[in-house]
């Protein structure tokens, strides 16, 4: 019989997929770590455990493949919390904690609460494994869940507090492949003859197309084939928040970010589209702008890789289920030859674009101080490298970089689902994935102060992300829309305002690089600073507690 350990199995398994970074915190599956630092897996130790949710997911985003993150059974539920955020952005993250062994549950044992119910509502799959010959299995089934269709997070719970009950056990492993691991990766099923048809039947039937792209088709890989068929088109393009990288955003059919956090710009030309094509775009209320743009008289079209997507907010939606490259590249054939009905509908909306660039030039080219979030957004724009990943964080960080931060080709953009505080994790997950690739962290300092301690471990692991603090001295988004509403300042800084804080000062504390900026005209070389350092630097900066970001726009009505 060909015994092998559970540990040493699962680690040559993580290793053999092509998992270069595993994140966890103490104390689970010891056995397991040493021998993927043996096989060279960096395992990455944070200081918390939602920070370990959100490395892996940042990893996951950043590379397409799983990002692990494992916790004992203490830091079981706060590693459920750090997925929520996974799981609103479709990312293949799978969790793994400890359990006590089946004979001691409901026993008031030590740290003792069901897990399942912790992870149920933030997970595709939540299953227990008590016995070592079980693990194959249960593993490669959380894999494959984890990777179907739109990806979503998954959990295992294995016996032990610290897993030690399931890793020290063996198994016959004769009729395991030994890459079980490495054949399972993301399903590409194609769409059905029958709907591509029919969608393609009303893309030529409409006068006014445009298109809504969505996080999915970014990160399943559609982007290519998502250019080609708006270009045969001539449609533009709208991108969802999370998808803000999906073309460059100066490319003549880009049109801006839609929704709720969109460009008033954006919604408007939209709204004025006869039929919409959505591409792995969940057609939520913030990215419908509480479903009206596109409004229900509007046709449909929604492509997505979950089959229960089409068509579930908007009923009168032609469906298109299945991968979102092949569903794009089916379209493109059955298409060849169409272009737009109405090209002056392209050109409008163009011109649309340029005149809400011009709007805004003046604050993006200000001098004012504080300084404005338009000019820091420009500023940032004008740094990235050619390969750089945006990290934002949600709220206004997420508002004001997808209105305000030009993306181009080779650059990738990731947003918080929902989470604050996401970011700066994230981009330390995202920076292990792409080790190669600059990684700038945006976001607000109401954000940063949920992870201050995790400057500590982007320097213990050799990290340099470049981290830039939009300091408002509060929670910016909630203070504007208190004053928008009628709330007296005073009133708004009670429940909105923090006291100063000179987050430069502090990330040089800890030993890393930290620039504080109130003169706009710093910006630039403060960027191109941080970019060169080989560690992690904050740059902190200066701007107004009122500052307001773009509104969007929405039909009277």
């Amino acid at each position: 019989m060909a015994v092998t350990k559970a540990s040493s199995w699962l680690a040559a398994q993580i290793a053999q997929a092509g998992i270069s970074h595993v994140f966890f915190l103490e104390a689970i599956l010891r056995d397991t770590l040493n021998e993927l630092r043996r096989l060279g897996v960096r395992t990455i130790l944070p200081h918390t455990e939602k920070a370990a949710a959100y490395m892996a997911d940042g990893y996951a985003r950043a590379s397409g493949r799983p990002g692990l993150c494992w916790a004992q059974s203490v830091g079981a539920a706060n590693l459920a919390a750090g997925l929520q955020d996974a799981w609103l952005g479709r990312s293949p993250v799978m969790a793994i904690t400890g359990r006590k062994p089946q004979h001691e549950s409901d026993r008031n044992a030590y740290q003792e609460i069901d897990h399942a119910q912790a992870f149920s509502a933030v997970t595709r799959a939540s299953h227990y494994v008590s016995r070592p010959q079980d693990l194959p299995r249960m593993i490669a089934n959380a894999w494959r869940a984890c990777l179907a269709g739109a990806p979503r997070p998954v959990h295992l719970d294995v016996a032990g507090l610290m897993g030690e009950h399931l890793e020290a056990g063996t198994f016959d492993d004769r009729l395991i492949p030994a890459d079980l691991l490495q054949r399972i990766g993301r399903t590409a099923l194609a769409p059905s003859a029958q709907q591509l048809d029919a969608a393609a039947q009303a893309i030529r039937r409409a006068g006014k197309v445009a298109v809504l792209v969505g996080t999915d088709a970014v990160a399943s890989g559609a982007a290519g084939a998502l250019t080609a068929l708006a270009e045969q088109l001539g449609a533009p393009v709208a991108t969802t928040v999370g998808a803000r990288s999906a073309l460059p955003t100066r490319h003549p059919l880009a049109i801006g970010t839609a929704g709720s956090y969109g460009m008033p710009v954006t919604n408007r030309l939209l709204h004025e589209a006869d039929l919409v094509l959505a591409v792995g775009a969940q057609m939520s209320d913030q990215n419908t702008h509480a479903w009206r743009i596109p409004a229900a008289h509007q046709q449909l079209v929604q492509l997505d890789a979950d089959p229960c997507e089409p068509a579930r907010n908007y009923p009168h939606a032609l469906p298109v289920a299945g991968d979102l490259r092949l569903a794009l590249q089916g379209m493109t054939e059955r298409l060849a030859g169409h272009a737009a009905a109405e090209p002056a509908y392209a050109q409008a909306a163009a011109r649309a674009m340029q005149a809400w660039r011009d709007d805004v030039a003046a604050a993006r080219g200000s001098d004012d101080r504080p300084v404005k979030v338009e000019r820091l957004c420009a500023e940032v724009s004008a740094a990235l490298p050619d390969d750089a990943i945006l990290v934002a964080d949600t709220g206004y960080s997420a508002i004001w970089t997808c209105t305000h931060v030009e993306m181009s080709a080779g650059q990738t953009y990731l947003r918080a689902a929902g989470s604050l505080g996401w970011s700066f994790p994230a981009a330390l997950g995202a920076k292990c994935a792409a080790p190669d690739r600059p990684v700038v962290c945006f976001n607000g300092d109401g954000a940063f102060y949920y992870h201050l301690s995790e400057i500590e471990t982007a320097l213990r692991y050799d990290l340099p992300v470049t981290v830039v603090v939009n300091n408002n001295s509060g929670f910016g988004q909630d203070a504007c829309n208190m004053v928008a509403r009628g709330m007296p300042l005073p009133q708004v800084r009670e429940l909105a305002a923090f006291r100063s804080t000179d987050f430069a000062a502090i990330a040089r504390s800890f030993g890393a690089n930290g620039i504080r900026v109130t003169d706009p005209a710093e910006l630039a070389a403060a960027l191109r600073q941080a970019l060169r350092a080989d560690k992690l630097t904050v740059i902190d900066v200066v701007t107004d507690f009122l500052s307001r970001s773009p509104d969007p726009w929405a039909p009277a009505g």
